[in-house]
């Protein structure tokens, strides 16, 4: 990922914590923040295959798509508010997945 990505996942953490501080029910905030975003990536991806007939069809795979992207933001913020470095945990998670899932290029592959 580029480093502006990460750049503003600091700035964010940053922001939250001189608007909110950073005690415990404000960390709780953060990480149902992120429970709060897939709820909305889960709307529209309803939205789009018009599973709702009150509504029908309104959404596309760009809003899916921004509503992930929300998911992801709100995710990594949190981890940076527990005083973890994002970019880190992420990447040590990415390759434990791919070591279980046995993808080539992975330490399981060797």
């Amino acid at each position: 990922m580029s480093e502006a990505i990460w750049a503003a996942v600091r700035d964010l953490r940053a922001w939250l914590d001189r608007a909110n501080g950073a005690d415990r029910p404000e960390l709780t905030c953060r990480v149902l923040k992120v429970a709060e975003e897939a709820g909305e990536a889960a709307g529209a991806w309803i939205g789009m295959i018009g599973q709702n007939p009150r509504k029908g069809v309104s959404h596309d795979r760009d809003d899916v798509a921004a509503e992930l992207a929300d998911v992801a933001l709100a995710a990594l913020v949190a981890i940076e508010s527990l005083d973890l470095d994002a970019r880190r945990v992420l990447a040590a998670r990415a390759d434990r997945v791919r070591r279980r899932a046995g993808e080539p290029g992975s330490a399981a592959d060797g």
